[in-house]
């Protein structure tokens, strides 16, 4: 049947309609599916920043969507820490069931234990995921160049996550001996995964000296304040694009996380919020769920807020023409 709406000619049949009349002929089974994907022809949402992605179906992109890090190809975008929890055991098992493929681990901590050392170590190596050392506990460059070049010959990996607090109190990067250190490290060919603020010009800086990642703060490290300023992460996110960022520290919640992954970062790092938990496995799945979650929403777009209500039916208040 056609209708007419502000002078023009409106085609009423409704997609049932149309897939009826198909049945009643000698229509196939892509016909039938023809029609019905003819209702909706979006186009993919292109953000800035966006990585690599997989050519997969949207079904499945929550499962194995595939991007690239450091040189390694990832399926998960969670990195979990591995301090602070009630046992070795429920550490491999949050980490089995986080599904994380990074693990971070805190080399001057560790180091600290003596021969206990080397049984975390292999504990860790047990797991199959990639180790990322970090230089937590430094406060200059210098010691955090010392400590990178350590775990560089324990751990055969030039990976290091490059920590140099400037306060006691919020554990705060300093920005001047993180950048110092980053120098180095770049030219001694470590791939550098800077902790740092989120301020734009200091992580442009980080770049320039040969960083290809950067994990900005959520908030301070263990404090599970979630993200205190989002904004400044969607404008790292719109002025870096492409570059991989990983928020890291303050996550408290899965909603945090879901948050991040929403504004367009890459992943998350926590440790705090499943080592601490009641249950850390069954908060590391609500993370791991999460965090998909989040990334999901992001690929599929989010839609923009408005300040007034909007009418879900296109035609609401508006006369029909006949």
């Amino acid at each position: 049947m056609t209708t007419h709406m502000n002078g023009e000619a409106v085609d009423q049949l409704t997609a049932s309609q149309k897939i009826d009349g198909l049945e009643r002929s000698t229509a196939t089974q892509s016909d039938l599916a023809a029609a019905c994907s003819a209702q909706v022809k979006e186009e993919p949402a292109k953000r800035a920043g966006d990585t690599e992605q997989s050519t997969l179906p949207p079904s499945r992109l929550e499962e194995v969507s595939e991007w690239h890090i450091g040189g390694k190809a990832l399926t998960s975008r969670f990195f979990l820490g591995t301090a602070a929890y009630p046992s070795p055991q429920i550490l491999q098992d949050a980490i089995a069931t986080s599904g994380a493929q990074v693990v971070t681990m805190g080399l001057r901590r560790q180091l600290a234990h003596g021969a206990e050392a080397g049984d975390f170590f292999a504990l860790i190596k047990a797991t199959g995921a990639h180790l990322l050392p970090n230089t937590a506990g430094c406060h200059t460059a210098r010691e955090a160049i010392t400590l990178a070049h350590m775990a560089r010959e324990l751990f055969d990996t030039t990976w290091i996550k490059l920590e140099v607090v400037g306060d006691a109190h919020t554990l705060q990067p300093d920005p001047f001996e993180l950048l110092a250190a980053a120098t180095q490290l770049v030219k001694d060919g470590f791939e550098v995964f800077p902790y740092c603020m989120d301020d734009l010009v200091s992580c442009q800086r980080l770049l320039d000296a040969g960083c290809n990642i950067l994990m900005p703060w959520g908030a301070p490290i263990g404090s599970g304040q979630g993200l205190v300023n989002p904004g400044a992460l969607r404008t790292l996110r719109a002025r870096l694009p492409g570059v991989p960022l990983i928020v890291d520290a303050g996550i408290g919640s899965p909603a945090d996380a879901v948050q991040a992954m929403e504004l367009g970062l890459d992943a998350v790092l926590l440790n705090s919020a499943v080592a601490h938990a009641v249950d850390p496995v069954r908060m590391a799945r609500a993370f791991k769920l999460g965090i998909a979650s989040g990334r999901l929403a992001y690929e599929a777009g989010v839609m923009p807020r408005q300040d007034m209500a909007v009418a879900s039916t296109p035609v609401a208040g508006h006369p029909i023409l006949l």
